[in-house]
């Protein structure tokens, strides 16, 4: 039921917003290991840097035209989901 989730979701946000606690995150650690599996179909533990930054701009989580560092190392799935919470949390706080 999307539309009872996003009343929830969003009414739990109104709440973090007036009381200052954490904001909820729109997607849980299982929705982002589930993502990150799916990328990594070879089970590395790892993805690209083209992968992670496709999957940032697919959440809409990075603008096309955003600058973001490959320095040639993959990304584990810390990285990831850290980075996917954190941006997140800035998008959240914005509200």
């Amino acid at each position: 039921k999307p539309r009872e989730y996003l009343i929830t979701l969003l009414e739990r946000l109104r709440i973090a917003k007036l009381t200052g606690v954490a904001f909820p995150f729109f997607m849980d650690n299982s929705n982002i290991v589930a993502m990150f599996e799916m990328m990594d179909s070879s089970n590395r533990g790892t993805i690209s840097f083209v992968q992670y930054k496709e999957a940032l701009q697919t959440l809409g989580l990075c603008t096309a035209d955003e600058v973001l560092k490959d320095d040639g190392r993959t990304i584990s799935l810390d990285t990831f989901r850290d980075e996917v919470n954190r941006r997140c949390q800035e998008i959240w706080s914005a509200f």
